[in-house]
């Protein structure tokens, strides 16, 4: 992963800065938020200041990428269309030997990364919308804790959903950090670490046609580079 191997030149932009900024503080507020389950196996220590403050914090970051991913980035670029599910038939039929020539590159975001992206989306949105009404329990700096501010049988079904979620949640983490420490997917890694992947990666992985990433050097003569 060493920075200094590749001119600037040869250096691809995949992840800017903020985006970056966004993934990590996302990673850190879910990490301290699944520490929860904790207690459950033994480890007793005041999980709950911890928790919520995680809550807000994941909160604000994903409304944040919300607002970001519509109105500053591509969010089309997200869509699952047919070509999608063409590159994943060739990529079976390629997998299994019934395919000699590889299947057709994608564009920014593969298929399986939007569906893991989707899925992850979800699961942290049931959790955020479930999580706030639950801040009613307890005391806060600006609240009074409301316990019956709900009734019991919606209460019930925000814990069901809520637990639910996060151990979704929790599942996705587990496969996410898998993959991230595949040798054969370190480079994903280390774009989302600085923010670049190299131009052969970008030839092998990716159609120029369907994503034309920019160049290091590109985007630092440009003081405001637009979304591809």
């Amino acid at each position: 992963m060493a920075t200094g191997e590749h001119r600037p030149s040869d250096r691809l932009i995949r992840h800017r800065l903020v985006d970056r900024v966004y993934h990590w503080t996302m990673a850190a507020s879910v990490l301290v938020l699944l520490t929860s389950f904790l207690p459950i196996v033994g480890l007793k220590f005041p999980w709950i200041d911890a928790h919520w403050i995680a809550g807000v914090v994941l909160t604000v970051a994903v409304a944040y990428h919300m607002v970001r991913a519509l109105f500053w980035q591509d969010p089309r670029s997200m869509l699952i269309g047919l070509r999608d599910l063409r590159a994943a038939v060739q990529a079976t039929q390629w997998v299994l030997r019934r395919r000699a020539e590889a299947p057709d590159r994608p564009g920014r975001y593969p298929l399986l990364q939007k569906l893991y992206h989707h899925g992850v989306a979800i699961l942290i949105l049931l959790t955020v919308v479930t999580g706030i009404p639950m801040m009613a329990k307890i005391d806060g700096p600006f609240w009074t804790r409301d316990p019956y501010l709900l009734s019991s049988g919606t209460w019930a079904a925000i814990y069901v959903v809520h637990d639910l979620a996060a151990m979704a949640v929790l599942t996705g983490v587990m496969i996410h950090v898998y993959f991230a420490i595949r040798p054969e997917k370190l480079w994903i890694t280390r774009s989302m670490i600085f923010g670049w992947i190299t131009r052969s990666d970008y030839l092998t992985h990716y159609d120029p046609a369907l994503w034309q990433a920019e160049t290091v050097d590109e985007s630092k003569r440009a003081a405001v580079a637009p979304e591809r």
